[in-house]
């Protein structure tokens, strides 16, 4: 009788003690994703997208953000997020199908669904639309802004074109230009756009003629932009941890533009 009795409490210690590991390692998910609800929903071709809602209410404005290739939201935007969220901001952040660990470690939790994995810079404009929808969805009431890094900058361009109704507003990062971004170039939607827009490039990517010519034709359209002098290539001009200097001002020029939309 003694021996059941010590068996059946070890049992529950046992027992106790998986659930109290159960409850911190969802504390510490929690605390990972800075209070989000993890989310995911399907594109028209049923690629798997997970992402992070950060909801604040439902008549905030909301921002939808982009990563860069080679990367994922999480990684990317883990300092970013915080501050946007400070400015009053309803924030949906995804995993597109082009991106993965190689950039700010992490990893991309929509690629890992994908058993072959061919998809190009353009063929990730799906993940894009599907977000908005999913937003949309979810019953959002106040205005719209599309954020993207790199490749998904010129796919946020290209959103904002084709959803003038739904969009009021996008904020370019480095826009991605050339023969990776063959069937997707940015140049259309920058001419197009009637919406506030914001384009920005690093100092250091200025000697190249693409980002040259899409600065000209930004401010021949209208449009605001922004070399960062001490900023890198996308979004991470906004990291301190990742560019010389201070993106103080950087900043300061992203919260004048998002004010517009509060």
């Amino acid at each position: 009788m003694k021996n059941t009795l010590t068996l059946c409490f070890a049992l529950l210690f046992v027992l106790h003690s998986c659930k109290n590991k159960e409850v911190s390692k969802e504390k510490e998910r929690i605390l990972d994703k800075q209070g989000s609800i993890e989310i995911h929903f399907l594109t028209s071709d049923s690629i798997k997208i997970y992402g992070d809602l950060y909801e604040i209410s439902k008549i905030a404005p909301t921002l939808l953000i982009f990563h860069q290739g080679g990367s994922n939201t999480r990684a990317e935007y883990k300092s970013i997020i915080p501050v946007l969220k400070n400015e009053g901001f309803n924030i949906l952040t995804i995993d597109q199908r082009v991106g993965g660990q190689y950039y700010y470690g992490g990893y991309n939790r929509t690629i890992v669904d994908i058993e072959k994995n061919e998809f190009g810079y353009c063929d990730a404009y799906p993940d894009l639309v599907a977000a908005l929808s999913y937003i949309e969805g979810l019953g959002f009431l106040g205005k719209t802004v599309v954020w993207g890094s790199s490749y998904s900058a010129t796919l946020a361009l290209k959103l904002a074109d084709d959803n003038e109704d739904k969009i009021d507003g996008v904020l370019a990062f480095s826009p991605a230009s050339g023969n990776p971004m063959e069937g997707c170039q940015p140049t259309e939607h920058i001419q197009s756009i009637k919406m506030p827009l914001l384009l920005m490039k690093p100092a250091s990517e200025m000697q190249s003629e693409r980002s040259q010519n899409q600065i000209k034709l930004a401010k021949e359209n209208g449009h605001q932009t922004y070399i960062a002098e001490n900023g890198v290539h996308g979004s991470s001009m906004l990291d301190n941890s990742r560019i010389k200097g201070s993106s103080e001002e950087t900043w300061n020029i992203v919260k004048a533009f998002l004010s517009q939309f509060k």
